[in-house]
């Protein structure tokens, strides 16, 4: 069952367009997408991804397994630093603060590991709850605040204010949330004119943006491989399937549905490269960020997006 998702998985045009770009950048193509359209595609994702949460939750109403989730969503990224940072005691030898930050990364989510499996859970006509959205912008920020408590603990310099505006401002999820709320209040009458390109279009709109991540990923791996250690990376092969199993376990817990369960468990795999660079980088510029964007974005986005996913379905599947 896993390996014949796995197959229509690798096999997806999304993923295909992230193999292309991972292999123009290794082999030094000048493949590339402007800057400005990098920014625009990526808040488009999170404006549909947002909005069609906001119609489910229109539609569905708010319900005690709603709030259940959010407060599991909250408390795994807020615990999943501290476990983190003890696996990477364990493998590596990095400073104290170089460990809280690459924790960080990993108990925060990868908006764009979301938008692709909620869009294979749609392909798989798999049942999920449109507050999975709701979900994954309560779980961008706790694993930052776990990582500057770690930071702090280990003599770190914080600038917390500044921190905390870049956090909450962040233009990611300012968007996402905005068209969350926008999904639930607009009349049905009114969403008809704009399906078409805040729902239809996203799939298209997935695989340019996963072209792009390709060729990030790539061009981190062929740059920077030599900073990675063994350690590290069994640590960021191993901390999504660890990340996986606990959401199975709250996400079961909760009673979520087989394709909210998958998507809840691909949460706790994924690792942030967009909120939590950004807000450490004020808050802990002493911190290597760029080894922890390496791995977050060169080993852990890839495994997830070609192996992740898929097993995290095929879990979901059997345990419901």
């Amino acid at each position: 069952m896993i390996a014949d998702i796995a197959m229509r998985n690798l096999t997806s045009p999304a993923v295909l367009f992230f193999l292309i770009g991972a292999a123009a950048s290794l082999a030094r193509s000048d493949l590339s997408i402007p800057d400005q359209v990098v920014r625009l595609l990526s808040l488009y994702l999170m404006m549909s991804i947002g909005y069609r949460g906001g119609l489910e939750i229109a539609h569905s109403g708010v319900n005690t397994q709603m709030i259940a989730a959010i407060a599991a969503g909250i408390g795994l990224s807020f615990a999943t630093p501290f476990l983190a940072e003890r696996v990477l005691r364990i493998l590596t030898r990095l400073a104290p603060v170089d460990r809280a930050a690459v924790a960080g990364h990993y108990g925060s989510i990868s908006a764009v590991t979301f938008a692709a499996v909620t869009s294979v859970t749609t392909q798989m006509a798999l049942p999920s709850d449109g507050f999975m959205v709701g979900v994954a912008a309560a779980m961008e920020t706790p694993a930052i605040l776990a990582c500057l408590l770690l930071a702090g603990r280990q003599g770190g310099r914080i600038d917390a204010r500044a921190m905390l505006r870049e956090v909450f401002l962040n233009g990611s999820v300012v968007v996402l949330l905005g068209a969350l709320a926008v999904g639930i209040v607009a009349s049905p009458l009114a969403t008809a004119p704009v399906k078409p390109f805040l729902v239809d279009l996203f799939p298209g709109f997935l695989c340019l943006f996963l072209l792009e991540m390709g060729l990030i990923a790539g061009r981190g791996l062929r740059d920077s491989w030599r900073t990675i250690s063994p350690g590290l990376l069994l640590f960021a092969l191993a901390m999504p399937v660890i990340g996986a199993a606990l959401g199975a376990g709250l996400g079961w817990t909760v009673g979520l549905p087989v394709g909210s369960l998958a998507i809840f468990m691909t949460l706790g795999a994924s690792a942030s490269y967009i909120a939590v660079p950004a807000a450490l980088r004020i808050a802990l510029p002493q911190a290597n960020l760029a080894m922890a964007l390496t791995m977050s974005i060169g080993v852990t986005f890839p495994f997830n997006l070609l192996a992740g996913i898929p097993l995290y379905i095929g879990i979901a599947q059997a345990v419901r």
